[in-house]
């Protein structure tokens, strides 16, 4: 009787085989919730940072008059249209280096459409939507047909977008003129460049941030978003599982040649021209905002919110160092290390569990 006790005792699951063991606590990694709101703890440092260190005019703190706000977010609109894009191409562990281009042939073909070629406003923005998307429908069936690496194919589409650009532009700034008539835009068009509510908010912001609103709910409540997720994640695994990982990937080149159109459009209306030079860097800025948003170089995991923070973080950052009057090397040098420092970060929480180098 006493054995038998000790042994129940030393034993206690096999007296109750029916209960299962409580699970372990799972361990909360702080470095990985630091990644996972990364743009977001960035975004309130900046602002901080940005009363503390912005000038004074008259006790007014310069970096939060409704101006300066204003100008950041016009500014960053068009790199965050982009952004949004390259979210989707990053997720499936992707790269796109010819939005950029992309966008300065858009702005091209838009102004020498409404200006040279006599065509309405709808009729131009269609067209030029739909040559994005057939770009990036070009690159990705490349790219995934003949297993190629993106990078490869996506800098020898920035080098096409450029060339296109050059040739029908003739090497020369297409201005916008707007009017009834032949040789004029639609005045429409011009609306663009304005601001709403007040003269407090941009329309190319709002633009930018609409795209942002459809590109979440595609991202996190349809079937392709979830496709977009798995093919990052594990594209082996999501081929086996039924996922058509081929169409997705082509699906998010093309998503990314619309994004680069779009913003290609916005730049004429802001600007009133078009140039072969227009959106030269912008690939790096809109990977360094998807980067700094949370998104992993490594594909699988990523959102559309934490890439509107990176974009609005780097826009706001550029712009208290304008604001002290720090030299744009400089400025180069800052946004470097943040990215570089968003990277390590990622890779660390990566090698915590057990995914990576």
């Amino acid at each position: 009787m006493s054995d038998q006790k000790i042994s129940v005792a030393a034993s206690p699951a096999a007296s109750s085989p029916s209960v299962p063991a409580a699970p372990a606590a799972r361990r909360v990694d702080p470095l990985a919730i630091i990644v996972r709101f990364q743009s977001l703890i960035g975004l309130v440092l900046v602002a901080i940072g940005g009363v503390i260190f912005s000038p004074r005019r008259h006790g007014e703190i310069l970096f939060l008059n409704p101006d300066n706000i204003a100008n950041i977010v016009r500014a960053v609109s068009e790199t965050g249209i982009i952004a949004i894009g390259m979210t989707f191409v990053i997720i499936t562990a992707g790269i796109d280096l010819s939005v950029g281009a992309v966008l300065g042939l858009s702005a091209v073909v838009t102004a020498t459409m409404m200006i040279s070629g006599g065509f309405g406003l709808i009729s131009t923005i269609l067209a030029v939507l739909a040559m994005g998307i057939v770009f990036g429908i070009v690159q990705g069936t490349i790219s995934t047909r003949f297993r190629l690496e993106p990078f490869i194919v996506t800098l020898a589409g920035l080098q096409a977008a450029r060339g296109l650009a050059l040739i029908v532009s003739g090497n020369q700034y297409i201005n916008i003129s707007y009017g009834e008539g032949p040789g004029l835009a639609p005045p429409v068009f011009a609306v663009l460049g304005e601001r709403l509510f007040d003269n407090t908010v941009p329309v190319a912001t709002i633009v930018f941030i609409a795209f942002a609103a459809i590109a979440t709910v595609v991202l996190n409540t349809t079937r392709f978003g979830r496709y977009v997720f798995a093919v990052g994640g594990n594209e082996r695994a999501a081929r086996i599982s039924g996922v058509p990982v081929s169409m997705v990937k082509i699906s998010v080149y093309a998503i990314t040649g619309f994004a680069s159109a779009l913003a290609g459009i916005v730049h004429a209306g802001q600007f009133n021209f078009g140039s072969a030079n227009d959106g030269m860097g912008y690939e790096l800025t809109a990977i360094a905002a998807v980067v700094i948003g949370g998104t992993s170089l490594f594909g699988g995991a990523g959102s559309m919110v934490g890439t509107v923070a990176g974009t609005i973080m780097l826009g706001a950052l550029a712009n208290i160092l304008q604001l002290n009057n720090i030299t744009p090397a400089t400025q180069l040098l800052a946004t470097a290390a943040i990215i570089v420092l968003a990277a390590v970060l990622q890779s660390l929480v990566r090698r915590r569990e057990g995914l990576g180098r």
